[in-house]
C-alpha cells in the first residue's frame, strides 16, 4: 500500500491539460443573449439522425456535457417537433427516413429553422443520391443552416447557432 503511495507522488499527474475554453468562454454569453432575445430564454431543438455513422451525435451529446453545458445558456433538446423551435438533422437522408423526417418538420410550429449538421447532411457526403439516399438534407427540406465538418465540433455547433440566430437567409458557416 506505501509503496503505492510512493509510485503515486513519485509519478505525479499524468493527465492532459483541459482544452482552452477561451473560445467557449466568448460564444457562451452571446448564444444565452440571442437566446434571450430571439425565444425568450429557451431555444428548443428535436434533433433527428437520418442516416447518419452517429458521429454528429456525439458532438451534439457532448454540447449537453458538464464540459460545454449547453442547457445552462437555454438550449434544450426535446422529445417531441411540436415543442421544437428547430430541426437538427445529421447524415444523408436514407429512403427510410425520408416521409418520418418530412412528418417531423410538418408537426413542428411555425416558424421553425433546419439546421444540417456535419457534411453528410449538408452535401450528402459519402453516399450522394442512390437507390437507397436521398442525400442532403435541402433535396427533402428547406435548410435555414448547414454546419459542415466530418463531425463538427461542439464549438462549431455553438458558432452554427449564433449564426443562425443573427440571420434568417439560409447560408453555410465556414
Amino acid at each position: 500500500m506505501l509503496g503505492m503511495f510512493y509510485k503515486i507522488l513519485k509519478t505525479g499527474i499524468v493527465t492532459e491539460k483541459p482544452a482552452d475554453d477561451s473560445e467557449i468562454g466568448q460564444l457562451a454569453p452571446e448564444l444565452k443573449r440571442m437566446v434571450d432575445r430571439q425565444f425568450r430564454g429557451s431555444l428548443a431543438i428535436r434533433m433527428v439522425d437520418a442516416g447518419s455513422c452517429n458521429g454528429c451525435e456525439l458532438e451534439i451529446h457532448a454540447l449537453n456535457n458538464p464540459y460545454y453545458g449547453i442547457e445552462q445558456y437555454g438550449v434544450h433538446f426535446v422529445a417531441s417537433p411540436r415543442h421544437a423551435d428547430a430541426l437538427l438533422v445529421t447524415g444523408p437522408v436514407s429512403r427510410h427516413m425520408e416521409s418520418a423526417l418530412i412528418d417531423t418538420y410538418q408537426a413542428m410550429p411555425k416558424p421553425s429553422y433546419v439546421i444540417a449538421s456535419g457534411d453528410c447532411a449538408c452535401d450528402g457526403g459519402e453516399f450522394g443520391v442512390s437507390y437507397a439516399s436521398c442525400g442532403a438534407i435541402e433535396n427533402v427540406l428547406p435548410v435555414d443552416l448547414k454546419i459542415p465538418g466530418c463531425p463538427p465540433s461542439p464549438a462549431q455547433l455553438m458558432r452554427g447557432l449564433l449564426l443562425l440566430m443573427g440571420q434568417r437567409n439560409p447560408t453555410t458557416l465556414r
